[in-house]
């Protein structure tokens, strides 16, 4: 199974940027779709973007125009570049495969904080 490890949260301030990574321990390109997930405090978890193998994207509305996912296949990992942070970004944010199954577990996440 794949262990992924997110990193690249952090403190920023509203209008901001932040560049999340995620690598794993087996390649995470032998799942067909690669998604990145957010949840915030006492809420349920979302899907904000996927790309899959082909490089088909997809992004939630709230994300759209302003978050980029990408992937370097040499360095197994996938980016989540997020752009024009908002404070309703705040989150942890994880990666997996999307849809979720039993084949990849749950890493840590990487808390993305947006406040002045």
């Amino acid at each position: 199974q794949v262990q992924p490890v997110e990193s690249g949260g952090g403190l920023v301030q509203p209008g901001g940027s932040l560049r999340l990574s995620c690598a794993a321990s087996g390649s995470i390109f032998s799942i067909n779709t690669m998604g990145w997930f957010r949840q915030a405090s006492g809420k349920e978890r979302e899907l904000v973007a996927s790309i899959s193998r082909g490089g088909f994207t997809t992004y939630a509305s709230s994300v759209r125009g302003r978050f980029t996912i990408f992937r370097d296949n040499a360095k197994n990992t996938v980016y989540l570049q997020m752009n024009r942070l908002k404070p309703e970004d705040t989150a942890v944010y994880y990666c997996n495969s999307a849809p979720v199954s039993t084949t990849m577990f749950w890493g840590q996440g990487t808390l993305v904080t947006v406040s002045s």
